[in-house]
C-alpha cells in the first residue's frame, strides 16, 4: 500500500485510525532550519476532532510528539519522525461493519483488494490519516513563508445547496479570520446558514459535502514541470488522495468551459512600480502550461457527504448477502470544517516539493526569488 509522496521533500505516513499511533516520517529536509514545533502543533489542532458540536465528539487531542532528526531546536538533515498517540478509541463501535460493507465507503473495495482489512475506524481510509500530512506540512508551510513569502489561507466555499458568495475580493488574508467561524465559511450570513443545515442533518443521523477552496498568494512564477509534474497535476494528485475528496479545480475550473477564449483568457501586462509581467485576470488560477505564472494560486476541492451516517442503509456483507446496516460511533455530519486545513497542507506539501526541486535545479531562479536572508548556509 503505498504511503510516500514527494521528489525532495519526501513524506511517508503510517498508522490507522484506532492503531496505537499515526503519524508521518520527513526526509529531504535540509539541516539548520530552525524547527517549529509550535506552528506544526497549531495545524494540528486546527485539524483534530471534537473542536465543536459541527465535528465529530471523538475527543483527541492529538499532540505531537518527535523522536528524530530534531536536535537543539533544529533539523539535523536525517529523517523527521513526528506521531500522535491514539487516546480516545472505542473499537466496540464498530464491531457491527466487522464483516457488513458501509455503502460509499472504502470497506468493499480494501477487502477486495487486499483480502484483509481494519475495520475499526477504517484503518488507513480514516481521515486519521492526515495528521501525518498535515504535521509536515507544518514545518513546509514554515519553511514557504520565511523564504518566500508565500501565504496559503482555505476556507469553506459550500456546504450543500448554500454557496458562500465570496468573491475574489473578498478571499480572507489569513487562517486567523476563518478559523472564527465554526464552519470555517469566513462570511457571516453563509456561515449561519450552514450551521443550521449541519446541525439538521447531524440530528437526523445524516450528512452533507461540499467545497473548500484555497488561495496562495505570492507563489512565484517557475514551479511545476511539464509534462507528467505539471503544478496542477501533482496539485490534483495530492487532493484527491484526500479521504472523501472526490473533485478538483484550478483557477475557472469547469465553469471556464462555458466561455470563449476572448473572454477566459488572462491578457498580461507589466506592473507600474514593479516592472513584473501580471494577468488583468486570474482564470488561469495561477497556473499555465503546468508552471506556476506569479499570479494567485486558486483551487477547489469538492468532499462528498460523509460515508457513515445514523440512518438505516442497504448494503451487503463478506458473506456475498443482502443486509441492513446502522452504524453506529462518532462521525462528522460533515467533513468540511476539519477539510480545510488538510486542504491546506497537501497543498503546501506540493508546493515545498517544487520549490526545493526548482531551488537544486535552478540556481538563478533561486537567487532571484527566494529570500536569502531567512535560509541557512547562504
Amino acid at each position: 500500500m503505498p504511503s510516500s509522496w514527494g521528489k525532495i521533500f519526501r513524506v511517508s505516513t503510517f498508522g490507522e485510525s484506532h492503531g496505537t499511533s499515526v503519524g508521518v516520517v520527513v526526509d529531504g529536509v535540509p539541516a539548520g532550519l530552525p524547527f517549529p514545533e509550535e506552528e506544526i502543533q497549531k495545524d494540528l489542532t486546527r485539524r483534530r476532532p471534537g473542536q465543536n458540536d459541527l465535528t465529530t465528539p471523538r475527543d483527541e487531542k492529538d499532540r505531537m510528539v518527535v523522536e528524530s532528526g530534531v536536535f537543539q531546536g533544529k533539523t539535523t538533515g536525517s529523517p523527521i519522525l513526528m506521531k500522535v498517540n491514539n487516546q480516545n478509541t472505542i473499537g466496540s463501535d464498530y464491531d457491527e461493519m466487522a464483516h457488513v460493507f458501509r455503502p460509499s465507503h472504502a470497506d468493499y473495495t480494501y477487502s477486495e483488494k487486499y483480502g484483509h482489512r481494519a475495520h475499526v475506524g477504517g484503518g488507513r481510509s480514516s481521515v486519521r490519516e492526515t495528521i501525518g500530512r498535515v504535521a509536515a506540512a507544518g514545518l513546509a508551510r514554515v519553511i514557504l513563508e520565511k523564504e518566500l513569502g508565500i501565504s496559503t489561507v482555505g476556507f469553506v466555499d459550500s456546504i450543500g445547496p448554500i454557496d458562500s458568495l465570496i468573491t475574489e475580493e473578498e478571499y480572507p488574508l489569513s487562517r486567523d479570520i476563518v478559523d472564527q467561524f465554526p464552519t470555517r465559511c469566513p462570511k457571516p450570513s453563509a456561515n449561519e446558514e450552514m450551521e443550521t443545515l449541519i446541525r439538521k442533518l447531524r440530528d437526523e443521523g445524516d450528512s452533507v459535502g461540499g467545497v473548500v477552496k484555497v488561495v496562495v498568494r505570492n507563489l512565484p512564477p517557475g514551479l511545476g514541470d511539464p509534462v507528467y509534474d505539471k503544478l496542477d497535476a501533482d496539485l490534483a494528485k495530492a487532493i484527491l488522495s484526500i479521504s472523501a475528496c472526490k473533485g478538483f479545480e484550478v483557477g475557472s475550473g469547469f465553469s471556464g468551459t462555458r466561455q470563449t477564449g476572448s473572454t477566459h483568457n488572462d491578457e498580461f501586462y507589466i506592473e507600474e512600480g514593479t516592472g513584473k509581467v501580471k494577468t488583468r485576470t486570474n482564470r488561469s488560477g495561477g497556473i499555465q502550461g503546468g508552471i506556476s505564472n506569479g499570479m494567485d494560486l486558486v483551487i477547489r476541492a469538492a468532499f462528498k457527504p460523509t460515508s457513515t451516517i445514523k440512518k438505516e442503509q442497504k448494503t451487503v456483507n463478506d458473506q456475498n448477502k443482502e443486509t441492513i446496516l446502522q452504524a453506529k460511533g462518532r462521525h462528522d455530519p460533515c467533513v468540511l470544517p476539519r477539510a480545510v486545513p488538510i486542504v491546506e497542507a497537501v497543498v503546501n506539501l506540493v508546493l515545498v516539493d517544487a520549490y526545493l526541486y526548482q531551488r537544486a535545479l535552478q540556481p538563478k531562479w533561486f537567487m532571484k526569488y527566494a529570500n536569502l536572508n531567512a535560509i541557512p548556509n547562504q
